[in-house]
């Protein structure tokens, strides 16, 4: 899928029962990040490090649903072992049945490289990330053995709702209320308006390219 396409409206059975993937998001944002296997160590500490930032993602205006490629009652059998390890009571987002992995071939997400005991290829550790417009604003792919980097992908939504409303973007290693840079594209006076405090680093190229201001609220 490309960035700026919308994301397919899935019917999907999941351990939340069926939904369709529109709806599931409504008009907030959406987290979908998939799995090779259920019972897997890592997808253990991704899924349960997921619950453990259900809140943040919540602040965010953000629903998470998760693909593994098994089945509901698998998943089901699994969640109890993701809360244990967790030492939590409470499992808040779905997990969907892909076990004959059509939705793992239809998204693009199988790892041709790492494969499963019976020389299938395993799914990729994907991370999408679906806009209130139902786009795709951000893909990342993981191969199997590479377990998520969570704060990451709190940090790239905090980036992707902040310069959606404002006309900035944001450096490396940005974080949020980080110095952010204004856009090429706001210049003269509608930039003195939106943006006071800027700041213009000067370059040996002469070019006054390399503009900051305060992040925006």
């Amino acid at each position: 899928m490309l960035l700026g396409s919308v994301f397919p409206n899935e019917e999907v059975n999941t351990t939340k029962g069926k939904l369709k993937l529109h709806d599931y998001f409504g008009d907030g944002w959406g987290v979908f990040f998939t799995h090779p296997a259920d019972y897997t160590p890592v997808c253990t500490t991704e899924l349960g490090t997921a619950e453990s930032l259900a809140a943040e993602f919540s602040k965010r205006n953000c629903k998470m649903i998760a693909l593994s490629c098994n089945s509901v009652s698998d998943h089901q059998g699994w969640i109890k072992d993701i809360k244990s390890y967790m030492g939590v009571e409470s499992f808040s987002y779905p997990i969907i049945e892909d076990s004959k992995r059509d939705l793992a071939v239809k998204f693009g997400m199988l790892d041709p490289v790492e494969k499963d005991a019976a020389g299938l290829p395993l799914t990729a550790r994907v991370v999408f990330i679906i806009g209130p417009d139902k786009k795709l604003k951000l893909s990342i792919y993981y191969p199997a053995t590479t377990g998520r980097n969570f704060d990451e992908i709190l940090r790239v939504i905090d980036s992707l709702q902040l310069t959606a409303y404002k006309k900035v973007a944001t450096p490396a290693n940005w974080k949020q209320g980080g110095r952010c840079m204004v856009l090429p594209s706001v210049q003269g006076e509608e930039c003195q308006k939106l943006f006071p405090e800027t700041e213009t680093k000067e370059m040996p190229s002469g070019k006054k390219y390399m503009r900051f201001t305060p992040q925006p609220q």
